[in-house]
């Protein structure tokens, strides 16, 4: 079988290799030498012009490579970058592919004693880099972030956060509500750790007062670093293991603590699965549709807010999205908010909208 490529004028990826003075320390061990992919568009070397800058968020289990990498039946970023230029629906702009990977499977873009400081990685060292080494329009009116999922959370708390960087940004299909985002998710993370418990179940009587002892109070009791343990010496995670170990990438996000087991608090039980709600609270401090107040006179500067999610999000995000974006609405701060008839699964298509509505807000 033959794929058909249409033929048309193309930009260039440079890889850069550099090493991170933020992560050299981060407290999981990741290394500090990362990859940067950078895609120059068509005629970058051919004129002196500045350009506008966009840095691309993967989402959870993702790096930056990974959207640059050749795909089979569809369009790489840059492919479609190159593809949306070509048809005259974007100018050219940068696009910036960070290494944000972890042994935790990823993480939020924010800074965390429990993976990194990413949100400095990004902002205090990734940007200045790039605008060292290409024409860059050096300002934050002429810079954005866009991702999907973890990237999306990313895009939104970063222009909230940190609007002196951005000037516009895109969220797909980003974390929100995370009462219904992430509560779901508990009793299977729950039920992989079970299987690395010290002791062994027996069939019989259970005193549930002495197996749930300490185990209420967010702590892990060696579960959780015997199955971190297993898994980064198992080859092929199953796909409930992944999901376990994104539960712990979270509370190592939004609940961290260096002075306790693996440098984070969990927000349940571990045997009965209760909601530990002081832990929980933690977490929903970091849930943009609880912030969207907090930080409206930042979100107010940006340039351009685009936010979408497919009504069928298989792990309910559209309620979250529908939420920020109705409370964006109460706040007075413009935005576009779009839905569509898709998943939270390929749906890399939507570049095709926010790729140049990011590029004509930050010309």
């Amino acid at each position: 079988m033959t794929i058909k490529r249409v033929r048309w004028k193309t930009g260039r990826v440079v890889t850069l290799q550099h090493d991170s003075k933020i992560l050299r320390d981060n407290p999981l061990g990741d290394p500090y030498t990362r990859q940067l992919d950078v895609w120059l568009p068509p005629g970058y070397d051919s004129t002196k012009k500045r350009m506008p800058v966009l840095f691309d968020l993967v989402g959870y289990t993702g790096t930056g490579q990974s959207h640059t990498n050749w795909r089979n039946f569809d369009e790489n970023v840059p492919e479609r970058a190159d593809r949306l230029i070509h048809v005259g629906a974007m100018g050219p702009c940068i696009i910036v592919f960070p290494d944000c990977f972890t042994a935790l499977g990823g993480n939020q873009y924010i800074n965390s004693t429990a993976i990194g400081n990413y949100a400095d990685y990004l902002t205090r060292e990734l940007i200045p880099l790039v605008d060292a080494e290409f024409r860059t329009h050096a300002a934050r009116d002429h810079r954005g972030c866009f991702g999907k999922s973890s990237g999306g959370y990313g895009a939104i708390i970063h222009g909230m956060k940190y609007p002196k960087y951005w000037g516009a940004i895109a969220n797909h299909s980003g974390d929100a509500y995370f009462d219904f985002v992430y509560r779901n998710d508990f009793p299977g993370a729950l039920n992989v750790l079970a299987k690395h418990r010290r002791r062994k179940r027996s069939a019989g009587p259970v005193n549930i007062a002495e197996m749930a002892h300490g185990t209420g109070e967010g702590i892990d009791d060696g579960r959780v670093r015997r199955f971190l343990k297993y898994l980064w010496q198992k080859p092929d995670p199953t796909s409930d293991e992944i999901h376990c170990l994104m539960m712990l990438a979270m509370a190592a996000s939004y609940d961290p603590d260096p002075d306790v087991p693996n440098g984070f608090h969990l927000p349940f039980d571990l045997e009965t699965g209760e909601l530990l709600l002081s832990r929980w609270r933690k977490w929903l401090r970091h849930d943009p549709i609880n912030l969207a107040g907090r930080y409206k006179n930042n979100l107010k500067t940006l340039r351009g807010i685009f936010i979408d999610c497919g009504w069928r999000d298989q792990y309910r995000i559209h309620y979250g999205t529908r939420i920020l974006s109705q409370r964006l609405r109460e706040h007075g701060i413009e935005h576009r908010y779009e839905e569509f008839d898709g998943t939270h699964s390929g749906i890399d298509h939507r570049m095709d909208i926010s790729l140049p509505y990011l590029c004509k807000a930050l010309k």
